[in-house]
């Protein structure tokens, strides 16, 4: 999964409702792109290179999770949809909306689509105006001048004047109030780390992430269950105790809220699953006694994955010691967390069918699955 890396994006219309075309852009980019950071004034200035009607031209900062030709794809749809219409002769001309990749990180990009930083930034005040807005520290890749700079130095003696309108970032209405701790949990395979991943870093929250990759016992347990069941159940319970006692009393200033790829109820989960009725009746014991010191979470979140689905995943992760996961288990699995979910009933819990989503690619799933949790906090 790919870390969130900033674009600076420029917005243009010179057609119809101007202010309209570059709102309901900057909603698109919202829906498809990634988080709006930054929005600029608008700008009103002479059609460049053409003889035309005025265009408004804004820039904004954004943080996504596409690569920069996977955002120009994007870009050339949003551009489709709101009527914007291309000659084949290559010449400027009027359009209802215009969206240009200006900066993509400090990436140097030259492809026959594509050319970053954009080769007109400098030369173009109705560029350097509102990127000063947003950016005016941030230094050319490529001159190595701050976009400060650059504007003091262009040649372009277009005039520029600063438009009434305003655009809006789209809100954000994600924010986990009341929230100090949240559990994901899912079957194997459902993507609970991968979100809880995406909302740690997209919303400040510290991140508390299972170590199963340093179980010794994990890979031994999938060739002979009868025979380390147990000791995987008892290691896993004592390492998810110690960090989640570790983790959850640090109180971390700087971090909004926690959240968690699991909670430690799954010990008993698996356990009941994988344990012979007398290695389960001691484990339970043990787990109670330390189940009780443990903090709770205040929301715990369930990603139900249907099992065709949980089995592409596993295959596609390509973890070898996984590859021979039955799918009568991963049902058992399923079964076991949702009679524990049934039998809560101080902790707040949302069950969530993400069956044919894939919130990672899809950036409306990811939002949709947002959407649904916040249903669940308010």
């Amino acid at each position: 999964m790919k870390s969130p890396k900033t674009v600076k994006l420029a917005l243009g219309s010179n057609l119809g409702d101007r202010p309209g075309f570059m709102q309901k852009a900057l909603q698109m980019i919202h829906e498809n792109i990634g988080w709006v950071i930054d929005v600029s004034k608008i700008y009103e200035t002479p059609a460049w290179g053409f003889t035309g009607n005025s265009f408004l031209n804004a820039c904004i900062s954004v943080s996504t999770r596409l690569e920069a030709q996977e955002v120009l794809t994007e870009l050339l749809l949003i551009e489709n949809e709101l009527g914007r219409e291309r000659n084949d002769s290559g010449n400027y001309q009027d359009r209802t909306i215009d969206l240009d990749i200006l900066l993509f990180e400090d990436e140097i990009i030259e492809t026959e689509s594509l050319k970053i930083p954009h080769p007109g930034i400098p030369n173009r005040k109705f560029v350097l105006n509102p990127l000063a807005d947003i950016a005016a520290s941030e230094k050319h890749p490529v001159s190595g001048k701050k976009i400060s700079q650059l504007l003091k130095e262009t040649s372009d003696e277009s005039e520029v004047l600063v438009s009434s309108a305003e655009l809006k970032k789209p809100a954000l209405n994600y924010n986990f109030p009341g929230c100090n701790y949240i559990a994901v949990e899912g079957n194997i395979g459902a993507g609970k780390t991968s979100f809880s991943t995406m909302v740690s870093e997209d919303f400040n929250a510290k991140l508390i992430l299972e170590r199963f990759k340093d179980n010794p016992f994990l890979p031994k347990f999938y060739e002979n269950k009868e025979r380390y069941a147990f000791p995987l159940e008892m290691s896993f319970l004592a390492d998810r105790y110690q960090q989640l006692s570790d983790d959850l009393a640090q109180y971390d200033l700087f971090k909004d809220f926690v959240i968690s790829d699991y909670d430690v109820f799954k010990s008993l989960i698996f356990a009941k699953i994988t344990l012979h009725e007398d290695e389960y009746s001691l484990y339970h014991k043990l787990f109670h006694l330390m189940y009780k010191e443990l903090v709770k979470p205040e929301l715990y979140i369930y990603l139900y994955q249907n099992t065709e689905r949980l089995l592409e995943n596993i295959k596609k992760r390509g973890r070898d010691y996984e590859q021979n996961i039955q799918p009568d288990y991963l049902v058992d699995i399923n079964k076991s967390y949702l009679n524990f979910i049934k039998s809560q009933s101080n902790m707040k819990v949302q069950v969530i069918d993400i069956s044919g989503l894939d919130f990672v690619s899809n950036r409306k799933d990811y939002l949709w699955l947002l959407s649904e949790i916040d249903k669940a906090v308010h």
